[in-house]
């Protein structure tokens, strides 16, 4: 059927002349009925055409379409690849975390895509201008609707279409690979049956031979991986002799290159012709590779892909691969979810990862199933080849997935409490009643009824979700009375910043004692190590020593703790060691998210000063700069770099920036142009001025006299907390936007020979050390 047939004001957005059988089968659900729609279908079978019928459908209809991709680096191969769409005259626009949010772009979007996370955060975030738009969503495109039986990311998946919804009922078109129940998830999404499409792999464009090869497994983690490595080779080799081509899956970025540097020895010792050093032009091409290691290996015929490498050498590599310049390629998980890259053989070398947070950690039979189906290249192959390489002992475990398939599970019930925590803050959820609302809305009440013997009667789900919210309520994080549910402070701050609630509970009490006891880098540091997201996190024996040497030797936390804390310390000195830089960067960044959350949570409970605290600590781990050059990076263009160079100048403080001017800067190391923008910045922070007035020097025993501080800001505006004490003693603290205040102080003759009265402002949102000036009293 051709697509200029179908949809002939479209048809330029369409990579391709006709739909293939699999997708004409499912035109009619798309164009003929309004009801939602899904598709279960092999790999490579052609199911992005279908996203892309129904976003067609959705802009005929002036409306709004919304593509949930299930990575980050899809949303970006998307924005490419639907250039076609802007050819045409609509807008599409990527949400994702990694870039500041345009909210006008957004609303003005035909199309947008973003990741389940973060319409997660959209969604709980709707009734603010800011992500307002996500309720005009018209249409939801579910790609890889599968990925809900993700242990870390499934719950996401499942509450944001759920609340979407709920919200503004868009329609749903659902695609995912081969799933046995697709019944459930229609069922879910109230796709009806003439909507509900299963395709087996007769539909595939090349059929499949999937089956398992196991290896000889020893002491040695490090020598297993040759051994794996051999048998994936042993398996590709006669692929790649009939000019075929092979991809194999590693746990690992470092693993893609450690394998291809062995395997272009070991396919020299082997005789294997493969590569192109003579041919001069792609000789010449391979220099366009800014990767060194990388431009080395094309040319023998042998590539790795993986998240860590430019732009612009992953696009070169997957040119090459589908062009055939490249016979063996290896990559991690990320690419059988992302770039139509099939290959003749695929082989799946390590079925365990290292996680940062969870150890070493089974991969996904999803992410399994996913790469092998990646085998067979439409037009070239007449049949796929794929392999699982793993240990005699899972054998077993692994030819059973390729026989029967995984059914797609909800995982709502191991973060039940988080997110029926976030539905009442959002006030989706305000009574008993629509707690049960709320449940029939979901996956996991729809896989319950289906399979109750895995998952539990009607009756006890219920009682499930009644005793979850008694202790939502019991810890604080809701208020109940009589059948109306009111989140508390504690339960919009645990919903906004997406903690686990024993994290939220934590930190609520660490806040509380700090208003009491006060607080140090110590206290922060220690509540962040051992928060529950990072329960999980073990010390491998090569990595003790190295905590050993950042820490001492104390004892008081559990290795996976010390290891956190080691990181953070030695993050904040800017050398981590080299043992601990594996994890470092996954361990920051759950860091920095936890340490703004309890930036918040501090802030609201123990005053603007330990919130600044946290702050400071905040920007020492994510630029590893010192404590008294801290402030330095609270100017926009600042980064640990240009800190760094500063502080050796002796400017550690925007004020010395100020000072210093632009031919202070140009002295210290930075460019004019460079030192022009960062005097300007520096000068939109605020700048401190305290004025003391006719404050007396001494004051007689027993006497009263009120006078008046005040504080006046003649720099940039800012949120800052106004404290002023006697001898350590609180008198006055406000908060408040800062441009002048006027503070009464009562100077009195007390029983003490002096008193010492402080004034501090203290800024709760940025990394500047609080000003406190000081005046002492005489008592006479």
């Amino acid at each position: 059927m051709a697509v200029s047939e179908v949809l002939p004001d479209y048809a330029d957005a369409f990579p391709f002349e006709r739909f293939n059988r699999m997708q004409c089968e499912v035109l009619p659900a798309l164009l003929d009925s309004e009801d939602n729609v899904v598709v279960s279908a092999p790999t490579a079978s052609g199911k992005t055409a279908l996203a892309e019928v129904a976003i067609c459908e959705a802009l005929e209809a002036d409306g709004t379409a919304l593509f949930l991709a299930p990575l980050r680096a899809l949303t970006n191969e998307k924005e490419s690849e639907w250039e076609r769409f802007e050819d045409l005259g609509y807008s599409v626009y990527v949400v994702t975390g990694e870039r500041d949010l345009n909210p006008r772009r957004a609303e003005r979007a035909d199309i947008l895509v973003m990741t389940p996370e973060k319409a997660d955060s959209a969604t709980r975030k709707h009734d603010s201008p800011r992500y307002s738009f996500i309720t005009d969503v018209d249409c939801c495109v579910i790609d890889e609707v599968h990925l809900l039986d993700s242990e870390k990311r499934g719950s996401v998946l499942e509450v944001t279409v759920s609340r979407l919804r709920r919200l503004c009922d868009p329609r749903v078109v659902a695609l995912s690979a081969t799933m046995p129940n697709v019944d459930d998830v229609a069922g879910w999404l109230d796709a009806p049956a003439d909507n509900t499409f299963e395709f087996g792999d007769d539909y595939r464009p090349v059929p499949l031979h999937a089956d398992v090869r196991t290896y000889t497994h020893g002491d040695n983690a490090f020598a297993d991986k040759y051994r794996r490595l051999y048998r994936a080779l042993d398996i590709a080799e006669p692929h790649i002799r009939d000019e075929g081509q092979a991809l194999v899956f590693v746990s690992s970025r470092q693993d893609t290159v450690q394998a291809a540097k062995k395997a272009r020895d070991e396919i020299v010792e082997r005789d294997i012709p493969m590569g192109a050093r003579g041919d001069y032009d792609f000789h010449n091409d391979a220099a366009d590779l800014s990767n060194e290691t990388l431009r080395q290996s094309v040319l023998d015929g042998v590539g790795f892909h993986h998240a860590g490498l430019s732009k612009e050498d992953k696009d070169l590599v997957e040119q090459w691969f589908k062009e055939g310049k490249l016979q063996l390629l290896f990559s991690t998980s990320t690419l059988a979810w992302g770039v139509n890259l099939p290959a003749r053989c695929v082989v799946i070398r390590d079925t365990k990862l290292h996680d940062p947070l969870e150890g070493e950690v089974d991969m996904s039979p999803l992410d399994v199933l996913q790469m092998l189906g990646r085998a067979g290249r439409p037009g070239y192959d007449d049949k796929g080849y794929a392999w699982v390489v793993c240990d005699s002992s899972d054998a077993d475990k692994y030819r059973a997935l390729l026989r029967d398939g995984k059914e797609i599970e909800s995982r709502l019930a191991e973060d039940l409490d988080a997110h029926l925590n976030a539905e009442i803050a959002l006030g989706t959820v305000g009574d008993i009643e629509d707690v049960m609302d709320w449940l029939e809305t979901t996956f996991y009440y729809v896989r319950a009824r289906s399979a109750p013997e895995e998952y539990a009667s009607e009756s006890a789900l219920r009682e499930r979700v009644s005793d979850t919210l008694r202790s939502l309520v019991d810890r604080g994080f809701v208020e109940r009375e009589d059948m109306r549910l009111e989140p508390t402070a504690l339960g919009r701050l645990a919903s906004k910043f997406y903690l686990r609630l024993d994290t939220a509970r934590e930190f609520a009490d660490l806040a509380e004692r700090a208003d009491e006891d006060g607080l140090d880098q110590d206290g922060i540091l220690r509540a962040v190590a051992t928060a529950a997201e990072f329960d999980s996190v073990s010390a491998r024996s090569d990595e003790r020593d190295a905590v050993a040497a950042v820490l001492g030797e104390t004892e008081d936390l559990d290795p996976g703790g010390r290891k956190v804390l080691a990181i953070l310390e030695s993050r904040m000195r800017g050398t981590t060691p080299g043992e601990l830089q594996s994890d470092a960067w996954v361990i920051t960044q759950n860091t920095l998210r936890l340490l703004a959350a309890l930036r918040a949570f501090l802030d609201r409970l123990a005053g603007a000063g330990a919130a600044n605290l946290a702050c400071r600590i905040e920007a020492r781990i994510e630029n590893g700069i010192s404590d008294d050059a801290v402030g330095l990076t609270a100017i926009d263009g600042v980064g640990s770099g240009r800190a760094s160079k500063l502080a050796a100048e002796g400017i550690t403080t925007p004020a010395e920036v100020r000072e210093a001017g632009v031919s202070g800067l140009v002295s210290a190391g930075l460019s004019e142009g460079v030192a022009e923008r960062v005097v300007e910045s520096a000068g939109d922070l605020p700048n401190v001025v305290v004025e003391w007035g006719e404050f007396p020097d001494s004051v007689a025993t027993g006497e009263n006299d009120m006078r008046e501080v005040t504080v006046r800001n003649v720099g940039g505006d800012a949120r800052a907390g106004l404290r002023v004490t006697v001898n350590d003693v609180e008198m006055t603290a406000k908060n408040r936007y800062l441009g002048k205040a006027d503070l009464p102080v009562g100077v009195f003759g007390g029983t003490a020979d002096e008193m010492e009265y402080a004034v501090e402002v203290a800024f709760p949102e940025l990394p500047l050390h609080p000003v406190v000036e000081t005046r002492t009293v005489r008592v006479e």
